[in-house]
């Protein structure tokens, strides 16, 4: 009996982890053995030709070293940069154009509007609810990842829809 459960659970899990539970499709397989970075949930805004968007998403560091986000790539836009959004003593939302994000060994950070994100600066179409696009991350020490990403309204994620940055969100950092 304790066989045919241990085959169940087996079965069970190979099953969930081949439907990906709504990650976003990656040419990375290191996840798959429980090492190396995980990307899921990542998701574009909608915006205008020649204009910016952002992309966003989590990401999992399962290896036991530290590791960090050094840039990123899009045939999406002419320009894709690494930023995070922060709210300054003013209250004004200013945008800091970060070199690298640190993923710590067995940890996550998540990209999200009013905080870290992929900056897609003079798009080269419309980023349309429905559309995909391509960005890949280059990291310090895993490979590229690549990255099929949906675009989508930024009411519908928990974004202002204003620039990609919600203003709710933000906290300084310490």
């Amino acid at each position: 009996m304790k066989k045919v459960l241990m085959m169940l659970v087996l079965v069970g899990t190979l099953i969930l982890s081949a439907c990906g539970g709504g990650m976003a499709e990656t040419e990375d397989h290191d996840h798959a053995a429980g090492t190396g970075v995980e990307v899921h949930d990542a998701w574009a805004r909608s915006a205008l030709k020649d204009g910016n968007g952002a992309a966003y998403m989590l990401v999992h560091n399962h290896g036991t070293e530290d590791d960090a986000i050094v840039g990123a790539s899009s045939d999406a836009a002419n320009v894709v940069e690494i930023h995070l959004s922060q709210m300054k003593a003013d209250g004004t939302m200013e945008m800091i154009k970060q070199d690298a994000i640190a993923i710590p060994a067995e940890g996550e950070v998540e990209l999200k509007p009013g905080s870290y994100h992929v900056m897609l600066i003079g798009l080269k179409q419309d980023l349309k609810a429905g559309d995909e696009i391509t960005v890949t991350l280059h990291f310090t020490h895993h490979e590229d990842i690549t990255l099929t990403i949906p675009v989508m309204d930024a009411e519908n994620m928990g974004g202002s829809g204003m620039d990609g940055h919600n203003m709710m969100e933000a906290t300084p950092t310490p």
